[in-house]
């Protein structure tokens, strides 16, 4: 290369570099003095930095909402759970309410019972039932140490209604055993309560069978009808005569009557349901009217 054209080609280096120089240096004061350059860089970062700033607070307050809502429906839970909770002890107690004023009413009902029996009586509750081989018993809470004794009648009040249970066959110092007259082996003296014949009544062996009254005389045909009260005598004879009269037996359901029988035998519906029995009075026969309670104040 020749020493003129170097020096020219020096020359257009120097000369672009110029050009470069002014050319920034007049966009710098265009910019700065009239803030009109087509592209706004300070807008441009300003909207940046909101897009940002917008998204960052768009997420805290969704995660802010979804902490918020994960709360109350954990406090809602709970509040269910103790409204709930309460519910049923309002309904445990409106139950438990409810069977204290139906207790009430049948204790009430013994009570009003237990003012006009003539004989001393020791009120007791069936506490349980003891089939065995012999006869199906039925267990009270009261015993030797209450004035309970053996051979002792059971009678109950239930529904208006005045009915014989059994006998105690065995009394221990706080619980006894009492037969009822639907066991086989109860053979009680009964009468009409109208026409007053007489007969004696046993026991089927279970509850669900009805009773049987024979050796009824047969001139009482005609004056044997559906529904006729048979009550207790009070007769003394072979058997065990425990029961006082006028004690009310059960209600005549058949009559069974052969021409080749020498006597008339009836069926009898028992005049207290043993399924819902929770409540009796023992009696003594042999007393002077006055209760416990009565004897006790009297010495």
């Amino acid at each position: 290369m020749t020493g003129g054209e170097w020096k020219q080609k020096r020359r257009v280096s120097i000369n672009t570099i110029v050009f470069a120089v002014l050319t920034f240096c007049s966009f710098s004061l265009l910019f700065f003095s009239t803030r009109s350059f087509a592209v706004n860089f300070r807008d441009l970062g300003l909207s940046l930095f909101s897009g940002m700033r917008g998204g960052i607070h768009g997420v805290s307050s969704f995660a802010a909402r979804t902490v918020l809502a994960v709360r109350e429906l954990a406090v809602l839970r709970r509040e269910y759970a103790e409204l709930v909770d309460r519910m049923i002890r309002y309904e445990q107690l409106e139950r438990t309410a409810a069977e204290i004023r139906q207790e009430n009413n049948r204790l009430r009902e013994q009570l009003g019972f237990s003012e006009i029996i003539s004989y001393r009586h020791i009120p007791a509750e069936i506490i349980g039932r003891d089939p065995d081989n012999l006869f199906s018993s039925l267990v009270i809470n009261k015993g030797k140490r209450d004035g309970v004794a053996y051979n002792m009648p059971v009678i109950a009040f239930r529904d208006g209604i005045q009915g014989l249970v059994g006998k105690v066959v065995q009394a221990g110092q706080f619980e006894s055993l009492v037969m009822p007259l639907y066991d086989v082996s109860a053979f009680i003296p009964a009468r009409f309560s109208s026409s007053r014949y007489n007969g004696l009544v046993e026991g089927q062996g279970k509850n669900e069978y009805p009773l049987m009254m024979r050796l009824i005389s047969k001139r009482a045909r005609e004056e044997i009808h559906f529904g006729d009260m048979i009550v207790t005598s009070g007769v003394k004879g072979a058997v065990d005569a425990v029961y006082p009269a006028g004690i009310n037996i059960g209600r005549v359901s058949r009559i069974l009557y052969e021409e080749y029988e020498a006597s008339i035998g009836v069926e009898l519906e028992s005049a207290i349901d043993f399924s819902r029995l929770e409540y009796v009075f023992v009696i003594d026969a042999n007393s002077n009217g006055k209760t416990e309670d009565e004897d006790g104040m009297e010495e």
